[in-house]
């Protein structure tokens, strides 16, 4: 079900598997609003919040026995992945129950090898097989969704749409080898493609790019992110927030495409109003409609 079609059916108490940054945060605060008292399992060694106003209980990625044992005991019938997870568990960490056991050998393969979409289908099968439903983020917190169209006051200009095109094909192909969602496009040109080290570093490597004069000064650029194709979208929906904004403006963009209703705004209005400031654009657009065909 998507956002759209209205609040999701929530059966027993709502929990949020929760990583690193504010998005688990805003969330949890979501479903508040929507009259829920969320559990939150924070993640060891990610989860970096002020949870101390919820429910919660540290437990390791892979300890499938108590987060099955926490389940049982709060009642919990759903739950939400969201933020980020820098570090895989390692398969000596697996704590499985009887339930989740026959998984181990999948659990080998995709702890060792396969990318993140794959180890969040593999994750959520894991955690429905032991009796929960596992809801995106946007279902419980819809107002995160950035719409279509120009979200503040700067829109792109046509050179601008040449770099959104170009950055868009770039990641969906991408996406579909399960390597990233991102991409930078300067002058019509992909110059920068996301990895394992995520948007900001990514960013971080472009401006590095303008201080060694490796890309002109006088040509802008775009960042776009989109859904890697297939990906189930109860996790890992791109996303950016204001330091996402500050890091495009200082590698020499001129701004941002995410893909409409299908990616994340952190802090909507914040973003917004820095996007201004630095006159950035962030626009939502249907990447069916950019794709540039070689």
């Amino acid at each position: 079900m998507s956002a759209a079609s209205g609040a999701p059916e929530i059966s027993g108490r709502l929990s949020i598997l929760a990583g690193k940054g504010q998005f688990p945060l805003l969330v949890a605060h979501a479903a508040r609003d929507m009259g829920h008292d969320p559990y939150i399992f924070r993640i060891k060694g990610e989860a970096d919040q002020d949870w101390s106003g919820f429910d919660s209980g540290e437990i390791s990625l892979a300890d499938l026995s108590s987060f099955a044992a926490i389940t049982r005991r709060e009642g919990i019938g759903s739950v939400v992945l969201a933020g980020g997870i820098g570090r895989r568990p390692e398969i000596r960490e697996f704590r499985p129950t009887w339930r989740s056991l026959t998984a181990f050998p999948t659990a080998l393969r995709v702890l060792g090898s396969a990318g993140d979409d794959k180890l969040l289908r593999f994750v959520i099968k894991v955690l429905e097989s032991e009796g929960v439903r596992v809801l995106g983020a946007q279902q419980v917190a819809p107002e995160l969704l950035g719409g279509s169209g120009a979200l503040g006051r700067v829109s792109p200009r046509s050179a601008d749409l040449q770099d959104i095109a170009a950055a868009s094909t770039a990641a969906l192909a991408l996406g579909r080898l399960d390597v990233g969602q991102g991409a930078v496009s300067v002058a019509g040109r992909v110059v920068a493609l996301e990895g394992l080290e995520g948007t900001d570093a990514m960013l971080e490597r472009v401006a590095g790019l303008r201080a060694s004069q490796r890309l002109s000064s006088r040509h802008g650029g775009v960042l776009v992110k989109l859904c890697k194709p297939g990906q189930d979208e109860r996790a890992d929906l791109p996303s950016i927030g204001v330091q996402t904004v500050i890091k495009a403006q200082a590698a020499g963009l001129s701004g941002i495409a995410l893909e409409a209703g299908r990616a994340l705004v952190l802090e909507r209005e914040q973003v917004i109003a820095e996007a201004d400031r630095l006159g950035l654009f962030v626009i939502g657009i249907d990447p069916r409609q950019q794709e540039v065909t070689p």
